[in-house]
């Protein structure tokens, strides 16, 4: 039952996606201030449905529900509770939900603190947003479902995981990653509703600085702490290897860095 719940809620958040997607953008173009004031209530809602999500993936790791594929597939019973909850974004299906959930949390972020905007400009910030959303959870959904059942014959034991991911590096090295590879998000979005408003001055880029600053702040530390990660585990006799995926999350820090 828990892992219905689970899919139930990703298809929720799919819902208020769409709704989040369409709604606001058509207000903002007719001028009806309520329809632009759905932005924020399925903003809000489609945070809670993920982090609902997110929450009974875990659940599921720390009891051995070996009948979800991903969980038999990342996870065993004598796996530690701190790898057991870190491997909920060991995997492809895990980390996309991360992602899903990291970027659910940055609208309602933006939803919460963006009253000083003109209600024209959150709500097109806000539709964008949710049209990113729309492409990872319908991701989610038709590709890459975490809650996925195994039945009837599944492993009494799980599985493993990938002996390199059990550190301690794991844990906090992908969410930082995540932060701001997804915090990036909001200034694109404020630079398309400028694009929508026919607003071409740097007022969306003032708007969207401090959301910038904060993702950049998350991209660094998520760089460094990867790096040390890599330095003592892989022993790559040093702290850059440039390596491609070391170097997928340099560009994005670079162009951050530009636009800062």
């Amino acid at each position: 039952m828990i892992p219905e719940i689970g899919h139930f809620a990703i298809v929720m958040a799919m819902v208020l996606a769409v709704v989040q997607a369409v709604v606001p953008l058509v207000g903002a173009g007719i001028g009806n201030d309520r329809w632009m004031a759905v932005a924020r209530p399925t903003a809000y809602g489609q945070f809670a449905f993920l982090m609902l999500a997110f929450v009974l993936l875990a659940y599921s790791f720390v009891v051995n529900d070996f009948t979800v594929s991903y969980v038999a597939n990342h996870s065993n019973t004598l796996l530690p509770i701190g790898y057991k909850i870190s491997a909920v974004w060991g995997g492809h299906e895990g980390s996309l939900l991360l992602w899903a959930l990291v970027l659910s949390g940055w609208t309602a972020a933006v939803a919460l603190w963006s009253h000083h905007l003109p209600s024209l400009v959150s709500s097109r910030v806000l539709g964008v947003m949710g049209l990113i959303s729309i492409g990872f959870v319908s991701f989610l959904l038709f590709t890459s479902n975490p809650f996925a059942r195994l039945l009837p014959d599944f492993p009494p034991d799980g599985g493993d995981l990938n002996p390199l991911l059990q550190d301690p590096g794991l844990i906090v090295h992908p969410p930082m990653l995540y932060m701001g590879y997804v915090g990036f998000s909001v200034a694109f979005a404020f630079a398309i509703a400028g694009l929508l408003g026919g607003r071409l001055d740097s007022a969306w880029a003032r708007w969207s600085r401090p959301w910038t600053t904060i993702a950049w702040c998350f991209l660094t530390l998520g760089i460094a702490l990867g790096s040390w990660w890599a330095y003592y585990e892989l022993g790559w006799g040093g702290w850059w290897f440039w390596d491609p995926v070391e170097n997928a999350s340099l560009m994005p820090w670079l162009a951050a860095t530009a636009l800062l």
